[in-house]
C-alpha cells in the first residue's frame, strides 16, 4: 500500500490550498484517513480524520478553517484549507489505516508528505 500526498506550497496569510492524498495498492477497505503536519522543531500532531462513511473530526486549531473530505471510489482523501495562517506552516502527511484481507488485522500506512508555507 502507498500513499501519495500533493498539493502543498507557498501561500500568503489568509489565503487557501487544497492538499490530496492517493492510496494505491491491494486494500479491501480502508476504515480511518487522516492528516497529520509536523511544524519545524514539533511533534507531529493530529489535523483530521475522516471515517469511510464520511464522518471527520477536527482539531481545534483549525476547525471552522479545515475541511476534511474523502472519495471513497478513488481511495483519495483531500484537506481544503482556507484562511491559513502563518503557524499553519508544517509538513503535512496523509495516513491510512487499511485492510488488506478478510481475516487480516488493520495495519497503518504514511504518505511522504508535502510542505505547506505560510508567509507574506
Amino acid at each position: 500500500v502507498q500513499l501519495q500526498a500533493s498539493g502543498g506550497g507557498l501561500v500568503q496569510p489568509g489565503g487557501s490550498l487544497r492538499l490530496s492524498c492517493a492510496a494505491s495498492g491491494s486494500m479491501l477497505s480502508i476504515p480511518v484517513m487522516g492528516w497529520y503536519r509536523q511544524a519545524p522543531g514539533k511533534q507531529r500532531e493530529l489535523v483530521a480524520q475522516v471515517l469511510s462513511g464520511g464522518q471527520a473530526t477536527y482539531a481545534d486549531a483549525v476547525k471552522g478553517r479545515f475541511t476534511a473530505s474523502r472519495e471513497s471510489a478513488k481511495s483519495t482523501m483531500y484537506l481544503q484549507m482556507y484562511n491559513l495562517k502563518p503557524e499553519d506552516t508544517a509538513v503535512y502527511y496523509c495516513n491510512a489505516v487499511v485492510i488488506r484481507t478478510v481475516s487480516g488485522a488493520p495495519s497503518t500506512y504514511w504518505g511522504q508528505g508535502t510542505l505547506v508555507t505560510v508567509s507574506s
